[in-house]
Formats: C-alpha cells, sequence, structure tokens
C-alpha cells in the first residue's frame, strides 16, 4: 500500500485526496503537516488520519511515508517538491506545477533519473471521457485539427481569496488557465501563444489577473483560444471545442469528466454523443469515479510499478512556459518565487 502524506490542510485535499483515497485500496493517507501541529492534528482527527506532524520537513523525514500530495498555494509548490524530491518522496502535486516555466524546469531536472513518480495533477486527464475525446481527435474523427478553443470560469467571491495574491502565484490564469492551455495541448499539440489580453484587478494588486484571454499557434498550422476568469458570481464553466476539417468535437465539462458531456458533429448531424463512461461501459457516474479517482490509480501504480503517465513534471513545465508567455504577451509578469515577490 502507497503510504501518503499531505502538506498542509488545503480544502481541496479532500475532494482530491481523502475521498478518492476510500475508493482506491492501493493507498492509504498515513498523515498530515501543517505549521502549527495544533491545525494538523484538527485535520487529521477530521479526516482520520492516523499522524499529524507540526512541520513540513518533519512529514518528509518520516519513513513510514511513500509519496507526498501537495495542495500547498502556487508559490510553494517548486521548493517544496524539490525538498521532497530530496527525501525520496513520490509527489503528486496540485495545478498548477509550479509558479513559472523556471521553475518547472527546476523540478523536471531533479524529478528526471530520481525513480520518482513526480506527477501534475491535471486529474481531468485520467478520466475515460478525456482519454475518449483525445482517442478520437487522433483518430481522425473530425479530420485534420484546424481550431481548438477552451473556457474556464468559476466564481470566487472573497477578492482576499489566495488566488487573487500576487505573491502567492496568484490569477486566473494560474488557477484556471492551466487546465485550458494542458486541454488546448492535449488536443491540439505543441502551441506558441501569439496574443493575449489581461483583465487586472485596481492598483495595488494590477499584478494579479482576474480574467486572461490569448491566441496560440500550433506547430501543425491550427489555431487556439482560450478564455480564463474568475467571477464574483456565475457559474463553473469548463469547455473545449475542436475544430476539423471534417467535424467539430465539444467537451462540456472537461475538467470534471465525470459530470461531463461529449459530442461529436459531422455535416450538421451529431454522430456521437456520450456521457462518461468507464472502459467496461458503465457510466462513472454510477461507479462514483471521479477524476480524481482514475488519478489517484495512476499516482499509485506510477509509485509503486513505475507504470508511465502523462501528466509528469516535463509535460507539466511546457505547460507553464504557455502560461508565461500569455502573462507576458498580455503585459504583466509571470509568477515569481515567494522570495521574488517579496522583493
Amino acid at each position: 500500500m502507497l503510504r501518503i502524506g499531505v502538506l498542509g490542510t488545503a480544502r481541496i485535499a479532500e475532494r482530491a485526496l481523502l475521498r478518492p483515497a476510500h475508493d482506491v485500496p492501493a493507498v492509504t493517507v498515513a498523515a498530515v503537516a501543517a505549521r502549527e501541529v495544533s491545525r494538523a492534528e484538527a485535520f487529521a482527527l477530521q479526516h482520520g488520519i492516523p499522524t499529524a506532524h507540526g512541520s513540513y520537513d518533519d512529514l518528509l523525514a518520516d519513513p513510514d511515508i511513500d509519496a507526498v500530495y501537495l495542495p500547498l498555494p502556487n508559490a510553494l509548490h517548486a521548493p517544496w517538491m524539490l525538498r521532497a524530491i530530496e527525501a525520496g518522496k513520490h509527489v503528486l502535486c496540485e495545478k498548477p506545477f509550479t509558479a513559472n516555466a523556471a521553475e518547472a524546469t527546476e523540478v523536471a531536472d531533479a524529478a528526471k533519473g530520481s525513480g520518482l513518480a513526480v506527477m501534475e495533477a491535471m486529474h481531468y486527464q485520467y478520466h475515460p471521457l478525456v482519454q475518449r475525446m483525445a482517442e478520437l481527435v487522433r483518430g481522425g474523427a473530425i479530420g485534420a485539427v484546424r481550431h481548438v478553443q477552451c473556457w474556464t470560469s468559476w466564481p470566487i467571491e472573497d477578492l482576499a481569496d489566495i488566488r487573487y495574491d500576487y505573491a502567492l502565484g496568484g490569477g486566473a490564469l494560474m488557477d484556471g488557465g492551466c487546465y485550458a492551455l494542458d486541454c488546448l495541448r492535449l488536443t491540439g499539440g505543441e502551441a506558441s501563444v501569439t496574443g493575449a489580453l489581461a483583465d487586472p484587478l485596481p492598483s495595488p494588486r494590477d499584478k494579479v489577473d482576474r480574467a486572461t484571454a490569448g491566441r496560440l499557434e500550433f506547430t501543425n498550422g491550427a489555431t487556439g483560444w482560450f478564455e480564463s476568469a474568475f467571477t464574483r458570481e456565475g457559474e463553473f464553466r469548463a469547455d473545449v471545442h475542436v475544430i476539423g476539417d471534417g467535424g467539430h468535437l465539444w467537451l462540456r465539462n472537461f475538467i470534471l469528466a465525470h459530470d461531463g458531456h461529449l459530442t461529436v458533429t459531422r455535416n450538421g448531424a451529431v454522430v456521437i454523443d456520450e456521457g462518461p463512461t468507464d472502459p467496461d461501459g458503465t457510466r462513472a457516474a454510477d461507479t462514483g469515479d471521479t477524476t480524481f479517482a482514475w488519478q489517484l490509480r495512476v499516482f499509485a501504480a506510477a509509485a509503486q510499478g513505475g507504470e508511465p503517465f502523462p501528466t509528469t513534471a516535463a509535460n507539466a513545465a511546457k505547460t507553464m512556459r504557455l502560461i508565461d508567455e500569455a502573462y507576458q504577451a498580455a503585459g504583466l509578469p509571470p509568477r515569481g518565487s515567494v522570495e521574488a515577490a517579496a522583493e
């Protein structure tokens, strides 16, 4: 059994790790760490975790922990991944992988040859409906890809939320745009940003984008477009459209694909209309398997058996490069480390 420790007590840990762990027998959540031991103990008691540590370093030094899940603020991802790799722990790190491309490359270099699974938590990629989308695109179901569009948005009412904090790696492009750019790469291939526009917060927080949109050009000549936004009100949205010379694919809610829906249209007629399914054809809604559970199974197989997986550190570095390019094209600085942001 893979024994996982949680670095921090972020809310996302329950949805992304703790609940899925009940459905994945290959893993157990064995410890949690916080900067205050009382907070770690309260979290451990609430979630039935046997061990609580009063520092992240103590958890990394724990010989009974094989891997760590890292849901810390974005600017803290790189330094704690590097420490985890040095400590010989496998890593499942929340998206976006790091604060910028340089940090992602540093982590990828450290992961290379370490024998450790270092995975970016792009959980959507592991769901069968998203894999079905990728197979249809690769298999020519809509002909040659000509254009890909992606939208992500969700409401964040509190302007004091850390996702609006530049020093911690905040911004709509970081939080939701990372999904959009990763999905554009999944469906269209490698690309570069050719233009972007951002809507920043008022001064003095004008380094932080509440919305960013951008154009991409893929190496095969196709084009792309994305829009990622925080809203004070409104609804969650995560849609991708792939337009080919022989048809059109639309996946609604690609991020939470267990609630998603996929259609393919050719010559004005819907030829494929599918909800989320397991490989045996059972609807995922019936089995309760979320994108997070699918991800956790793959992470366990990678850590325990060296199985390959797509959301590697090297792959994450390519997405972080596009994020940096989009910020620069929009006239905003890429996110920096905690130390750089404080200067």
